[in-house]
C-alpha cells in the first residue's frame, strides 16, 4: 500500500475492524517512512453496475462520484466522515438488492434526498438544489418550505 503522504510502500496495520454491515473491513495504517497515519477499506468487489443517465446513456456506478456529491452537500455540517460513508455503503447495499444489472440516475438521487433529509436539512437542500436543478430561489423557497411542514416546524 502506497502512503497517500510521502508515497513510500511501507506501512504497518495498526487497527483493523469489520466496517459497514459486515461488507468492509477498515484499516487504520501507519507509514513507517514518515509516520503519518490514513485510513484504507476492503469491500468485495461486486460486479460492475450500470447507470442509466437522464438522457439514456449508460455508464458504470462510481462509487466515488457518489462520495463526491455527499462531500459536497455536507461540506462545513456537522456530519462525519464515517457517517458520510456509512450513507454511501447503505445506499450502495439498496441498490444492488433492488437492481441487478443497471440502476436509474434517478433512483439514485432519490436515495441520496432520502437519506440527506434524514441526516442533515441544509445537506438536503445543497443536494436537491443540483438535482432538481433549481431555476431559482422560488424553487429554493418551496423546497424549504416543505420540509418545515414535514418538520412540523410550521
Amino acid at each position: 500500500m502506497l502512503c497517500p503522504y510521502c508515497r513510500e510502500n511501507n506501512d504497518k496495520v495498526v487497527n483493523s475492524r469489520t466496517s459497514v454491515n459486515g461488507r468492509a473491513v477498515k484499516r487504520r495504517r501507519e507509514c513507517l517512512a514518515c509516520g503519518r497515519r490514513y485510513t484504507t477499506y476492503e469491500r468485495i468487489e461486486d460486479t460492475a453496475m450500470r447507470v442509466i443517465k437522464k438522457d439514456g446513456r449508460r455508464e458504470n456506478f462510481s462509487r466515488s462520484k457518489l462520495l463526491e456529491g455527499l462531500h459536497r452537500a455536507c461540506h462545513k455540517r456537522p456530519v462525519s466522515a464515517d457517517t458520510i460513508e456509512g450513507v454511501a455503503e447503505g445506499i450502495e447495499q439498496r441498490l444492488s438488492r433492488r437492481y441487478e444489472n443497471e440502476v436509474p440516475s434517478t433512483a439514485i438521487g432519490e436515495l441520496v434526498m432520502q437519506r440527506l433529509m434524514e441526516l442533515d436539512q441544509v445537506a438536503f437542500i445543497r443536494f436537491a438544489s443540483v438535482y432538481r436543478e433549481f431555476k431559482d430561489v422560488s424553487d429554493f423557497l418551496e423546497e424549504a418550505d416543505t420540509i418545515l411542514e414535514e418538520s412540523g416546524m410550521r
